[in-house]
């Protein structure tokens, strides 16, 4: 007999260890994934298609200039607003110091944690002509309602200060992760030529830190043509309201579908230009041998000053919202403990549970198909996976109803004529749509944190397990999951919150009787309960507190 070993054990172990072993139902899943992200995107715009010229021509001669005029007008204030904030906060926290900095560095992220349409309920209760700001301006002066001019909050600039105080988060955030990159050689530099501390600052700082400011700034106009309560209860008519108007009020699907594809378009604009920012920011230099910039020290007066503008974000974003909604609450005649709100509480957390599940599942499975075999095929789902975040909870909504009806509905009508059984809807309606519509919409947000923590894992992790026989699968469940589980547990927190405060897809896609917290309190400030409206506003508010949390203990250590 030969001394030869057999060769099959070698060719066995080799099999295991070829890199595309294992990987054939993951690529099946993360294909699948981004299908269905792609799903409403396709809908929409067939269904808008199908509907004809002549609801599009009624539209543009009726509704669509308005909405068009609305919403890019929407979008300036809140650019322009969100980035005077969110980069004044930033470069004071970052390049000054005074009393109290670093109590605003962390301070200044609270404002992320509150819905803006929170924001219109307590500031209408405080604001509009029965508040107690007009009511005491009357009382002390003496005058009637028509002898004095008050801004009105519920309008169009009103919508925009609520959505500039929740959303300037996101530039700062950004903003003062770019300020602290940059080395104080080129602004040292600037001054030495004669420029001044302002003159250095626009030429030189602002510049360096343009994409990341860009980046923030497309993130917060996202979030605000995506809004549809804020602007819904302002009675401001943009393409957020107009599709739910369409749908239900006028049920005129085909213009529904016509104006969430105006919307989309945008929407996907938006996305692509966020993208090319986010991708010339990477070019900054950062090398290990720049200088940081020193803080300057502030006293006197600019202490002063530096203080109230770091304090009114944080007053007028956090501060007073609570205290007015705890005033709201103990006032009115809600009560959390009672079944009926028990049960609001129930389904919002049972919905976004399991849409948290669902979608971190989907960001694990669409990230490491990238990581384990990266290529075009597993680029582009990825890409079209983060699409969703670009895309209105309303435009998302409409995209899975038009197919998923007109499936329930052919069969239906295929059932009763052979079997003369109706089958009714049978997934139009269900909370696995609705879940469905969650992941489409937050999937990017599960994926960015997932991939952050993806990032610290090396690569040659990956190649020891496999030459110890692992699959990809049994190297994801053995390797990845438990490095990664910080990581999962902030997307999960992420996603859970986002489902609890979104509003337009809940409002289209509830299974009938099926309200939650968000929707609880939507129909009560409609129905000018504001009181009543603040206490679901208040727990939804509590529970967005928990991933801004882990954002402001991540601010504290950046230094």
């Amino acid at each position: 007999m030969s001394d030869v070993p057999s060769v099959t054990p070698i060719r066995a172990a080799a099999r295991q260890r070829r890199p595309g072993d294992g990987l054939r139902g993951l690529s099946s899943w993360a294909s699948v994934i981004a299908a269905i992200c792609l799903l409403p995107m396709l809908a929409v715009a067939i269904a808008a298609l199908s509907g004809g010229t002549d609801t599009i021509s009624h539209l543009m001669d009726t509704v669509l200039p308005r909405y068009a005029g609305t919403t890019a007008t929407l979008v300036i204030l809140v650019a322009a607003g969100t980035f005077a904030l969110g980069v004044g906060a930033a470069w004071l926290v970052t390049m000054t110091r005074f009393p109290g900095v670093r109590f605003f560095e962390i301070t200044l992220v609270l404002p992320l944690a509150f819905p803006a349409y929170v924001l219109a309920y307590a500031y209408t209760h405080v604001l509009d002509h029965p508040g107690i700001v007009q009511s005491t301006l009357r009382d002390l002066t003496g005058w009637g309602p028509r002898d004095y001019w008050f801004p009105e909050v519920r309008s169009l600039g009103g919508a925009a200060a609520m959505l500039v105080l929740v959303l300037y988060p996101y530039v700062y955030l950004l903003a003062r992760a770019a300020f602290l990159q940059q080395s104080a050689t080129t602004f040292l530099a600037a001054r030495a030529l004669g420029a001044s501390a302002w003159a250095a600052f626009f030429r030189i700082s602002l510049p360096l830190a343009r994409p990341a400011i860009a980046g923030g700034v497309l993130l917060a106009v996202m979030e605000t043509i995506a809004d549809f309560g804020t602007v819904a209860y302002f009675g401001v008519q943009t393409f957020a309201t107009g599709i739910y108007t369409s749908w239900f009020t006028l049920a005129d699907r085909a213009g529904a579908a016509q104006l969430a594809l105006c919307l989309l378009s945008f929407a996907l604009l938006l996305a692509m230009l966020e993208r090319a920012q986010r991708g010339r920011a990477k070019y900054h230099d950062t090398a290990r041998r720049q200088q940081p910039m020193e803080a300057a020290a502030l006293q006197g007066p600019r202490a002063i000053l530096a203080i109230i503008l770091c304090g009114i974000p944080v007053l007028f974003g956090a501060v007073l919202p609570i205290v007015v909604l705890l005033s709201m609450g103990l006032g009115s005649e809600q009560n959390l403990l009672s079944p009926r709100y028990l049960g609001f509480i129930q389904n919002s957390v049972t919905l976004a549970a399991t849409a948290a599940v669902v979608t971190v599942g989907a960001a694990i499975l669409v990230g490491f198909y990238q990581r384990a075999r990266p290529g075009r095929r597993s680029q582009a789902a990825a890409y079209v996976a983060r699409l969703g975040y670009a895309v209105p909870g309303g435009v998302i909504a409409v995209g899975l109803m038009v197919p998923f009806a007109l499936f329930d509905n052919t069969l239906d009508a295929w059932m009763r004529s052979t079997f003369d059984i109706s089958t009714g809807l049978l997934i139009t309606g269900s909370i696995w749509l609705l879940v469905m519509a969650y992941m489409v919409r937050f999937l990017a947000a599960a994926m960015g944190a997932y991939e952050g923590g993806q990032a610290m894992v090396p690569v040659n992790m990956d190649a020891a397990a496999r030459s110890l026989g692992q699959s990809a699968m049994g190297t994801l469940r053995r390797v990845h999951l438990p490095i990664l589980a910080p990581s999962l547990l902030t997307a999960l927190l992420i996603v859970f919150v986002d489902v609890m405060k979104e509003l337009p897809a809940t409002l289209i896609m509830r299974p009938f009787n099926y309200d939650t917290l968000a929707v609880q309190a939507y129909r009560l400030a409609s129905d000018e309960r504001l009181e009543g409206a603040a206490v679901p506003s208040l727990v939804i508010v509590a529970i967005g507190l928990l991933p801004v949390i882990l954002i402001c203990r991540q601010v504290g250590r950046q230094r």
